[in-house]
């Protein structure tokens, strides 16, 4: 059992002199306003922090530009024609996977609608009573609430095989009185769908509440049934600890803004298991990009796929943007998952802890920690429902130089990120709850 918690800024400053991670705070630049104040930032669920070293990454990359012009892609210090491969192991360590088993490419969305694509495949069966191909396997299960882009894009993906989202698509909503889910009602609800399913898709960490999913339970049982487990792990990835090989993950798609810190709109990336990326014959949209790079330059008819997540790729990589995500790969490389996750649950369980003491302090504080207690069950963040005023707490911590986030209607997410925050600062805003008024 650990240690409990003290309130103080003793205790907030000995566990950081206790922390082997907190010299990365350093390879990181903290916004300030107008007057040069530094600003306390738990927005990295939002979109990390700029690494130090990504600057000189980009100018590397130009410089290269200018010096070899259209020779770069194979002579610069990181020829461009196999740019995407300086990232792969990396992400690989991140998502749990065989090196071949992911690529970097494009935006999050985008992806998913190229792996919907490969992995959504309903089918159907002449029915005589009806004299038509009536819906067989089409059936998708989601989370209600899921982030409306993951929404879009399965909405139009359903239509495009000519069926209605309100028919094809499960939306699973938490039990009356509850903010969450709870794993056995996923796991009651792909087994109800039986035959009919086609494919689970859930967050991995869910965006506005901030539950992790149990990642490895729904791939199982979806498997169990049938069918096909996708995730979009836009808030997972670099924040969990993910065995996607070993839990037998379908596929998956993640951004690199938030916890990848490689700034606003970067690059996405991709798994895809082994057993369908060394198919060549399973079905997806191509590009010159993923065709085998041997003959790539022949431009000869006929698509043969490179092996593995690679065989997705569309275009050319965008280098100035993975010149970025290679910097901060580098650094969660040298951090080690292992050790985020475990500084992670420990600073989000203070966070949650000087949360509710000043909740039982400052009587102007009327809030609701949504987010799963259990740091199994959780991320790095706390999402807040805020029933009254929320939004003037929102600005208040704003006037004391701290950054968080702000969701309608009425939640403020908040994102202790273990490379770049501190246990002083979560102490900092917890003291900045305390001074809150409500005078309204």
């Amino acid at each position: 059992m650990s240690e409990p918690f003290e309130n103080t800024l003793a205790y907030a400053k000995e566990q950081d002199l206790k922390d082997a991670l907190s010299v990365l705070r350093e390879e990181f630049i903290f916004p300030t306003t107008s007057l040069g104040e530094p600003q306390i930032y738990f927005c990295g669920n939002s979109l990390g922090l700029q690494p130090k070293a990504a600057q000189e990454a980009v100018c590397n990359e130009l410089e290269d530009w200018a010096k070899f012009g259209v020779e770069g892609h194979f002579i610069s210090r990181k020829p461009w024609f196999h740019y995407h491969k300086f990232l792969s192991d990396y992400t690989a360590e991140i998502a749990g996977a065989k090196i071949h088993e992911v690529v970097v490419m494009n935006h999050l969305t985008v992806n998913l609608h190229l792996l919907l694509f490969s992995f959504y495949r309903p089918t159907r069966q002449f029915q005589t009573a009806t004299g038509k191909n009536e819906p067989l396997r089409y059936k998708i299960i989601m989370e209600a609430g899921a982030f409306p882009s993951d929404m879009y894009a399965i909405q139009t993906q359903v239509e495009s095989h000519g069926l209605h989202y309100d028919d094809a698509v499960i939306e699973l909503s938490p039990r009356s009185g509850e903010y969450t889910l709870r794993n056995e009602d996923i796991l009651s609800a792909i087994e109800k769908a039986g035959e009919q399913l086609a494919l689970t898709f859930f967050s991995g960490v869910q965006y506005y509440t901030g539950q992790l999913f149990n990642i490895k339970e729904i791939t199982a049982a979806t498997h169990s049934v049938g069918a096909l487990a996708g995730f979009d792990l836009a808030h997972t990835t670099g924040n969990i600890e993910l065995e996607l090989h070993n839990w037998g993950v379908d596929f998956a798609a993640w951004c690199s803004y938030k916890y990848l810190n490689s700034g606003p709109g970067n690059v996405s990336g991709v798994f895809i298991h082994e057993k369908h990326g060394l198919n060549p014959a399973t079905p997806r949209m191509a590009g010159w990009w993923g065709h085998n790079e041997v003959e790539r330059f022949e431009m000869k008819r006929g698509y043969i796929p490179e092996p593995g997540a690679a065989g997705w790729q569309m275009s050319n990589a965008p280098v100035f943007g993975m010149a970025i995500h290679l910097v901060s790969l580098e650094i969660f490389h040298r951090a080690g998952m292992k050790n985020l996750r475990a500084k992670s649950k420990r600073l989000t369980d203070f966070l949650e802890f000087v949360l509710l003491d000043a909740l039982s302090r400052n009587t102007h504080l009327q809030f609701t920690i949504v987010t799963p207690q259990s740091s199994e069950e959780r991320g790095c963040q706390l999402s807040m429902r805020c029933d009254k005023n929320g939004k003037a707490l929102f600005d208040h911590l704003f006037d004391k130089n701290i950054i968080v986030d702000w969701r309608e209607p009425n939640v403020i997410r908040i994102s202790p990120t273990p490379l770049y925050n501190s246990f002083e600062d979560v102490y900092t805003l917890g003291q900045a709850y305390l001074t809150y008024t409500n005078l309204t």
